[in-house]
């Protein structure tokens, strides 16, 4: 929905009247760096055009009510009991947001919301932080307001806050890589990000000539987060024994290529040996894709992609047949300059770099491959680089 049609919906659902503003924050696509977040090292996410919107108008009361455009919701919470929602199936997201930032000491009072989302939930292209950062920044916006701070809204703080509220309210103890992205994209664009200093610098994602194309498996995935937790305690044991060795590290981040090569055979569970070995590699894979970009150098940033995927899919086991079968396919057709799974793995999407001139090819022949394969069919978007977080005025 566009502006008007989404001003349209709201008044149908919670009436006319009173001055209602629009607040946006983009989902992300990670270009490469899967699963080197939590291990203190760089990712490289760009934000997506494809975003959540949220049409705002403030109550008199202490009461926050909730819609979303696709959804038959409608919610409605105490601001004085936001403890008693974390259980709710669509809503936690946007009162843990409100719960962490009443804490904080920021204003937080009644209000309507109605949510409009165009990144697809479930694909991996963090759906959740463009809700989270979305509604962070229209309630931050308001504090301001109420406490007369005449300041833009601190991006980077909202991150943080989203962050917080997954890991407190949520409980879900995720990286800071998906709130960030969509709290600081910049149009053309993707973020080289520390994940561990929050140290970035965005660099211009020139890809003239081809498009982004994101290619949704349509698997939920169900093993994610089980799986997330066995690949993080892996690589804390890898660091555990790689300490004995490299007295300092913290992270795998600290690890470097040289040293990895040097100790690896000291970790002697294959297992984690190879959960390790993608994560050192991989971070040296965002550095050597960084410098690709800045010399305008697709062609190599496209062999990393791939670099990336197979790791992925041979060192830290997080693909499955689904995100193999699209990559596979993808490969086979001479546009395809890059192809690689993004996001947890076990479903979700997967991103491309394909040629203006291939991208209906692309479309149709991995369609086809997949759901002959696969016996369903996948999503495909062809998504532009979008800007962060912000009031849409």
């Amino acid at each position: 929905m566009d502006k008007a049609q989404l001003k349209a919906k709201f008044e149908e659902m919670f009436g006319s009247g009173g001055t209602i503003r629009f607040f946006s924050s983009p989902g992300r696509v990670n270009m490469i760096g899967e699963h080197t977040d939590y291990n203190g090292g760089y990712v490289f996410p760009a934000a997506l055009s494809m975003r959540t919107m949220i049409a705002f108008r403030e109550r008199q009361d202490n009461i926050i009510r909730m819609a979303a455009t696709d959804l038959d919701v409608l919610v409605e919470a105490d601001i004085n009991n936001l403890d008693n929602y974390k259980d709710l199936k669509w809503g936690n997201y946007q009162l843990g947001i409100a719960d962490v930032m009443k804490k904080q000491g920021y204003y937080i009072g009644g209000c309507d919301m109605l949510f409009d989302d165009t990144t697809p939930h479930g694909g991996g292209l963090s759906s959740s932080a463009a809700i989270e950062v979305a509604t962070a920044i229209a309630f931050a916006t308001i504090s301001n307001e109420k406490k007369g701070i005449d300041a833009p809204v601190d991006n980077i703080e909202m991150a943080k806050i989203s962050q917080k509220a997954e890991h407190e309210y949520i409980g879900v103890k995720c990286g800071i890589m998906d709130q960030f992205a969509s709290a600081m994209g910049k149009k053309d664009h993707a973020i080289f990000l520390n994940c561990a200093t929050l140290d970035y610098k965005l660099v211009p994602l020139n890809i003239k000539g081809c498009k982004l194309v994101i290619a949704n498996t349509n698997k939920k995935r169900s093993l994610a987060d089980s799986k997330y937790n066995e690949r993080r305690s892996e690589c804390e044991t890898a660091v555990e024994i790689l300490s004995q060795y490299l007295p300092g590290i913290t992270c795998l981040a600290d690890v470097s290529v040289a040293d990895f090569e040097k100790y690896a055979d000291k970790i002697e569970n294959e297992t984690v040996r190879r959960r390790a070995a993608h994560v050192v590699y991989e971070i040296d894979r965002v550095v050597k894709s960084v410098e690709a970009l800045e010399k305008d150098d697709i062609a190599y940033f496209g062999k990393l992609m791939n670099a990336s995927h197979d790791s992925l899919r041979d060192l830290y086991e997080v693909t499955g047949i689904e995100l193999d079968t699209l990559v596979e396919e993808a490969r086979r057709l001479p546009g395809t300059i890059g192809s690689r799974m993004t996001g947890a793995g076990f479903g979700g999407c997967t991103v491309s770099i394909v040629k203006d001139e291939a991208v209906d090819e692309f479309k149709e022949k991995v369609g086809a491959a997949y759901t002959a394969k696969i016996g369903y069919a996948p999503s495909f978007y062809i998504s532009e680089i979008g800007d962060g977080g912000r009031e849409i005025k």
